[in-house]
C-alpha cells in the first residue's frame, strides 16, 4: 500500500450514513475505487437517483457521485473479496439498559468474514467503548478462523464529523489512527495520509477509542453544566446570556458553552454512556457523567415548565388549552437528524399535554410519532398571531427570526437566537 498508488487500492465502506458516505465521497474524489455497502435499498436508490438524504450534501453532489466511474454500491458483501480495505461505519447505539448495543458491528463482521483472507485491512470508525477493537472485533474475526497478519489487518480510526458545520472540510480535520500491530498502524497511516491533511498516530486502538470518548464527554459535561447554570440564573432572575458574554471577555481560563433545550444527536449524549458502562465493568464510578446525564434528562421537563409559566402568567391561559408553534425538531441546526433530539422529546410531550401544537422544520417535512403522521406547516409567514406561544427549540439558519419577532405574541427562545431586547421574546 504505497502512496500515490490509488489505482491499485479498492475500498469497501460498510454503512453509508452521515459518517460512511462523506468518507466514501472523500476517497472517491481522490481517485480511489470505492464500493459502498448498505442494507438500506432506500439509501442506494437515493444515491442512484441523485437525491441527497444528508443535509450537508446537495442533490448535485449525489448525482456526480452516482455518475462517477470509481464508485459503486451494493447491499451484498461478495465484493469484499476484491477490496484491499474495508472500513466499518455502522451504528453503535445504546440498548434500553444504556449499555452498548454491538449488534451492528457484529453483523458487519459476520457479513464480511466469509470474504476475507487476502490480507485486507479492516478499520473500525464507529464511536464505541475503550477496548472494542482489540477485545471485541479482533476475537470475533479470529473465531471465524481468520488469522491476523495473514488473513487480515485491523485498526481503529474514530470519525470526527460535525454535521451542519461547514467551517471544516472533512479532509482538514486531523485523522486519529491506530492499529493492533505495527504493520497495521503503518498501512492505516499510508491510507489515510493520502486523503487527509494530517494524520495523528497513537500507540493503540484503545487510546484512539478513549480519545474519541474524552472529546465528546468533555462537551457533554460542559453543556450540562451550563444548562444547570441557566436554570440557576433564571431562578435568581439573572440573564445567563449576559453572564456568558461577560465571562467570554476573559482571554484565558474560560471556554464558552451555550445552554439550550438539551443535548441531542447520536454522539454527544451517547458516547459518555459507553464510558460510564466501561467504568462500571471495571468496578469504577463516573460521577461527572452520571450527574450530567441527570441534568440532560431533566431539560425537557424544565423547558415545558417554562412554557407553562409563560402561558399561565403572561397570557393568563391554562397550559393545556394553549396553541403552540414549535420551531425545529432536529437535534441541532441545519441538519435533518432527529436521533436523540431533545427538541423532538419536548414536541412529543407537548402533543400529550397541550390542546394544539404545530411545528415548523424545513429539514423535517414529515415525522411519524406513535404511528401517526405529523407534517411541518408550510410557512411561518402566515397566521403567527393564532399561536399563543412560539417555541424556538432548534435555530435553523434559513428562518426569518425578525419576522417571528414582529408577528408573534410570545416567543420562548431556548437558543438565544434572537438577540437584543424584545418585549415579546423570553430567552432560556
Amino acid at each position: 500500500m504505497r502512496k500515490n498508488q490509488t489505482d491499485k487500492l479498492r475500498l469497501a465502506i460498510i454503512g453509508l450514513g452521515y459518517v460512511g458516505l462523506p468518507l466514501a465521497i472523500l476517497f472517491q474524489s481522490k481517485g480511489f475505487d470505492v464500493l459502498g455497502i448498505d442494507n438500506s435499498m432506500e439509501k442506494l436508490e437515493c444515491i442512484k437517483s441523485g437525491k441527497s438524504y444528508l443535509s450537508d450534501f446537495t442533490d448535485d453532489e449525489f448525482k456526480r457521485l452516482s455518475e462517477s466511474i470509481n464508485f459503486n454500491t451494493s447491499t451484498t458483501y461478495e465484493g469484499i473479496r476484491s477490496v484491499n480495505v474495508c472500513i466499518l461505519c455502522v451504528p453503535t447505539p445504546l440498548n434500553k439498559q444504556f449499555e452498548p448495543d454491538m449488534q451492528y458491528i457484529e453483523s458487519a463482521i459476520d457479513s464480511i468474514s466469509p470474504f476475507l483472507g487476502n490480507g485486507q485491512l479492516i478499520i473500525l470508525e464507529s464511536s464505541t467503548y475503550p477496548g472494542t477493537t482489540e477485545q471485541f472485533v479482533l476475537p470475533k474475526l479470529i473465531e471465524k478462523g481468520l488469522k491476523i497478519k495473514t488473513d487480515f489487518l485491523l485498526g481503529y480510526s474514530p470519525e470526527r464529523i460535525d454535521p451542519g458545520n461547514s467551517s471544516y472540510e472533512l479532509k482538514s480535520i486531523p485523522k486519529l489512527i491506530s492499529g493492533v500491530t505495527e504493520e497495521c498502524k503503518q498501512k492505516i497511516e499510508m491510507l489515510y495520509s493520502q486523503v487527509f491533511d494530517r494524520t495523528v498516530l497513537v500507540s493503540s486502538p484503545v487510546v484512539a477509542e478513549m480519545t474519541k470518548l474524552l472529546e465528546n464527554t468533555q462537551r457533554f459535561i460542559n453543556i450540562s453544566f451550563i444548562n444547570e447554570m441557566a436554570i440557576l440564573c433564571n431562578g435568581l432572575k439573572i440573564n445567563i446570556w449576559e453572564v456568558l458574554e461577560a465571562a467570554d471577555t476573559k482571554p484565558f481560563g474560560f471556554t464558552k458553552y451555550s445552554p439550550g433545550p438539551g443535548i441531542g444527536g447520536h454522539c454527544i449524549p451517547v458516547d459518555p454512556l459507553y464510558l460510564s458502562w466501561r467504568a462500571a465493568q471495571q468496578g469504577m464510578g463516573s460521577k461527572f457523567i452520571d450527574v450530567s446525564k441527570k441534568i440532560n434528562d431533566e431539560m425537557p421537563h424544565y423547558i415545558i415548565k417554562r412554557i407553562r409559566e409563560l402561558l399561565e402568567v403572561n397570557k393568563q391561559l391554562q397550559f393545556n388549552n394553549g396553541k403552540l408553534l414549535v420551531i425545529g425538531l432536529t437535534y441541532k441546526k441545519d441538519v435533518n437528524d432527529v436521533r436523540e433530539s431533545t427538541a423532538l422529546t419536548i414536541f412529543k410531550k407537548l402533543l400529550k399535554e397541550v390542546a394544539s401544537v404545530d411545528y415548523y422544520d424545513p429539514f423535517i417535512p414529515e415525522i411519524y410519532i406513535d404511528g401517526r403522521s405529523y407534517s411541518s406547516i408550510s410557512t411561518i409567514n402566515e397566521n403567527l398571531q393564532d399561536y399563543d406561544c412560539v417555541v424556538i427549540l432548534t435555530n435553523h439558519s434559513n428562518i426569518d427570526y425578525q419576522y417571528l419577532v414582529k408577528n408573534s405574541n410570545i416567543i420562548f427562545d431556548t437558543r438565544n437566537q434572537i438577540k437584543g431586547k424584545n418585549p415579546n421574546v423570553i430567552a432560556l
